[in-house]
């Protein structure tokens, strides 16, 4: 492997880590931001729209401006989105103006939706340039994100350090990586313009959004989307109002997770090598469904708290996985990420307004229903997943 492939990864693996960080820090204070603004769980699910209506915007623009502009450009806008939008997240709890709060996440979404797509596609580049599986890594570093983030929030919030401290902080110490690391993105990937070769004319001419197996795949992402979704969104509140625990102990919970989310991506490897994606698909939603029937029926507090371990297990290899899986299914590699991301972020769109307003009719718990009918969906459909051709594995 060569020296500029090396840092192309580990500024990959930089940027993958930054927007775990960051969204798990405001994760984990979502009972002490509703309390800021004052908001009902229907509210609150309002706000979060703002979130996943950035999410889809950014994604929508990034297909097209990815193919236009290179993937460095759009990791770069997009990387300084997610750290304007953690500021006026901030800005919005200290004047508890819930609108504020709800543009801050859309800043924050419009950025991660956008980089989203560029990350993705540089992590299919360099794991096809290497010939060894890295997007489960890759994402293995956004979960570990979360966990740093997540244990950070718990302490924050053990100590009560006001919420708009905390979240200032992060938004700082997050800066100086991105300057450093965006110089290690080359230019010129993910360009689609064509140029007249035949390789290029392969590309433009593949009617990658007619194979039914790259939307197979799709469902299989937004079913761990919601999942892992409703975890980010509504776990801590969830583990608050539903099972009575303190806002602290709900952020532990939500580490939890995330640990088992980062447990699962960094040691998917070796199950992917052994048994294939298909099987792990297969696998991972049975625990999912495991863990989501234990939080929803447990009887006991404790219980629903450790089961989440199942739940973040279960989640942590599908978003990957995919990403692989349609990478590989043929070619314009862009394009095929594009729709099964496209795919993942409608979760994003639908699920906090809507997992939101069935919990304000009927409770948080009996609205993770749906997640939980989504799973063993894409459990079912999880054949799809097999590759089309081979690729080299470390």
């Amino acid at each position: 492997m060569t020296d500029d492939l090396r840092k192309w990864r580990a500024a990959l693996f930089v940027f993958f880590f930054i927007p775990g960080i960051t969204i798990s820090s405001w994760v984990t204070r979502t009972p002490a931001i509703r309390d800021g603004i004052e908001a009902s769980l229907a509210q609150m699910g309002l706000v979060l729209l703002g979130l996943s209506a950035g999410s889809m915007s950014g994604l929508l623009m990034a297909g097209a401006a990815v193919g236009r502009f290179g993937t460095r450009r759009i990791t770069f806008i997009g990387m300084w989105l997610i750290i304007v939008g953690m500021f006026v997240l901030a800005s919005g709890v200290a004047i508890g103006l819930a609108p504020l709060v709800a543009l801050g996440l859309a800043l924050f979404g419009f950025g991660m939706g956008g980089c989203e797509i560029a990350i993705n596609v540089d992590g299919a580049k360099v794991e096809q340039a290497s010939g060894r599986t890295l997007m489960h890594a890759l994402h293995g570093c956004f979960s570990l994100g979360t966990v740093v983030g997540a244990l950070f929030g718990f302490g924050m919030a053990a100590l009560q350090v006001p919420v708009v401290w905390h979240l200032c902080l992060v938004t700082a110490l997050s800066i100086a990586p991105i300057v450093v690391c965006m110089r290690w993105i080359p230019e010129g990937t993910g360009l689609t313009r064509t140029t007249g070769t035949d390789e290029d004319r392969s590309v433009a001419d593949d009617t990658y959004w007619k194979d039914l197996q790259v939307y197979l795949i799709g469902i299989v992402v937004l079913a761990v989307a919601l999942a892992e979704g409703a975890a980010n969104d509504w776990l801590p509140i969830l583990m608050v109002d539903e099972h009575g625990f303190s806002p602290a102990i709900g952020g532990l919970v939500f580490v939890g997770f995330a640990s088992a989310m980062t447990v699962g991506r960094f040691s998917g490897g070796y199950f992917l090598e052994r048994f294939g994606p298909a099987a792990v698909i297969r696998g991972s939603a049975v625990l999912c469904g495991l863990g989501l029937a234990a939080v929803i029926f447990a009887p006991v507090p404790e219980l629903a708290a450790v089961s989440v371990v199942l739940w973040g297990l279960g989640t942590s290899l599908g978003f990957p996985v995919a990403i692989s899986a349609a990478g590989a299914s043929g070619g314009n590699t862009t394009g095929r990420v594009r729709v099964v991301t496209f795919c993942g972020y409608i979760a994003f769109l639908v699920g906090p307004p809507f997992l939101g307003l069935l919990g304000e009719l009927y409770g948080l718990r009996s609205a993770m229903l749906v997640v939980f009918g989504l799973i063993v969906m894409a459990g079912i459909v999880a054949p799809a997943l097999r590759p089309r051709r081979l690729s080299a594995v470390a």
